[in-house]
């Protein structure tokens, strides 16, 4: 038995107003889309030509002020950081100072247990001892021999020997009282003491740690000279680095203050380059105020090294610069023979009037422009709309239309 549809045509029911709208529209479908295509292009072309043909295409010229910076990261480190270690092998005995401790120079700063250090120095003084009695004794008996020799009761041979073996008892002697002043020395390393005034920032062992002096010296503490004084070790690039002198002005921040900003400044420009990743950079060391002991050793600081500083100056857009040729969107009228390299192009009350120029400071966005003929509202013309440039290709020019090339 065939199965029937119910639609509103054969239940008798009207369609709804959507229904109706949805259904012309499906079977206008082609014409409502030409329509659409035509509505938004229409738009767009409405929307790029908005400005008539022949009208000038201008950048601003403000008043202001302009800062070449340079900018870049580093650590907070101390001025002067020394490693203290031992040159002894043993264990720890006594700590007597911890992370953060104020130290003096001479200071104890820990002990390694000295039994064995101790006998040695008893070993070497009975080597000591040993050694003086036998060159005492071959003192002895080389004068007398020598006695005997002058009243011809011996051979010369006989003396000689005598007095060979007293020489050679001297020099024992010397021997063994080197090993026990080595000895002594040594037992001394075993109390460890404080080089300078400082802070400590590091301790790397505990008591009952051995320590072994066998290859290279260990290190036990790292002491902050005067945090007082700190320092920040940047990394400046070739392109960057010829502008960079010293004395010159530094402000950074730092993580933990975010809101404030420190002041530091330019100490050293260290000449090693380094290599990293086929970029070649400087190390530039910057001193800083930590009166406050507020800087803590490791923080990163983002540094702006202050070029120069330019004060209420004219300036303007770096895109104003670009352009290569007046001819392009100028008559010879208005231009008089003058070149964008020496004349600006400035629309003044809608007059074209052509100024001398030089540039002065510039920036990575601005750049100020030195002219005694600039007044307030002055525009520099860079394109016309509807004229495109006949040299972009010779001279990377630009296409005034879209206005200037960034």
């Amino acid at each position: 038995m065939k199965k029937t549809i119910k639609t509103p045509a054969n239940t008798g029911k009207k369609p709804s107003f959507f229904g109706r709208v949805f259904g012309w529209l499906w079977r206008k479908k082609w014409w409502v889309l030409i329509a659409l295509v035509l509505v938004i292009g229409a738009w767009i072309w409405i929307g790029v030509s908005n400005k008539k043909p022949g009208e000038f295409i201008t950048l601003n010229i403000t008043r202001g002020d302009l800062r070449q910076v340079v900018t870049a990261t580093g650590e907070i480190q101390p001025v002067n950081t020394v490693n203290v270690g031992s040159q002894v092998s043993g264990t720890i005995d006594n700590l007597y100072v911890d992370f953060n401790s104020k130290v003096k120079k001479g200071d104890v700063l820990l002990t390694i247990e000295p039994s064995v250090l101790q006998a040695t120095v008893d070993e070497s003084k009975a080597s000591l001892d040993s050694a003086k009695s036998q060159r005492n004794f071959a003192k002895n008996e080389y004068e007398r021999n020598k006695m005997l020799y002058d009243g011809g009761m011996i051979a010369r041979a006989d003396m000689e020997q005598s007095q060979t073996q007293y020489e050679q008892s001297e020099q024992s002697v010397k021997r063994a009282q080197s090993t026990y002043d080595r000895a002594v020395t040594n037992l001394g390393y075993a109390t460890i003491t404080s080089p300078v005034d400082g802070t400590v920032i590091s301790r790397k062992v505990d008591v009952g740690q051995t320590v072994a002096a066998s290859f290279q010296t260990p290190d036990l503490f790292e002491i902050a000279e005067d945090l007082t004084k700190m320092q920040i070790e940047t990394s400046v690039s070739e392109a960057d680095i010829g502008v960079i002198k010293e004395g010159q002005p530094v402000t950074f921040t730092v993580d933990a203050y975010p809101t404030e900003e420190f002041d530091g400044i330019v100490r050293q420009v260290r000449l090693a380059p380094t290599t990293t990743s086929n970029v070649v950079v400087y190390t530039v060391v910057i001193d800083v105020d930590n009166s406050d002991l507020r800087l803590m050793p490791g923080m990163t600081a983002f540094v702006t090294i202050i070029i120069s500083e330019r004060d209420n100056v004219w300036k303007t857009q770096n895109a104003a610069f670009l352009v290569r040729d007046f001819k392009n969107f100028l008559d010879e009228e208005q231009t008089n023979g003058a070149s964008p390299v020496t004349h600006l192009a400035i629309l003044r009350a809608e007059d074209v009037v052509m100024i001398p120029y030089s540039k002065g400071l510039s920036t990575a966005t601005e750049t100020e422009i030195i002219s005694d003929e600039i007044k307030l509202g002055d525009k520099i013309i860079v394109g016309r709309v509807g004229m495109l440039s006949t040299n972009k290709n010779k001279q990377g020019g630009m296409n005034p239309m879209r206005g200037p090339r960034r």
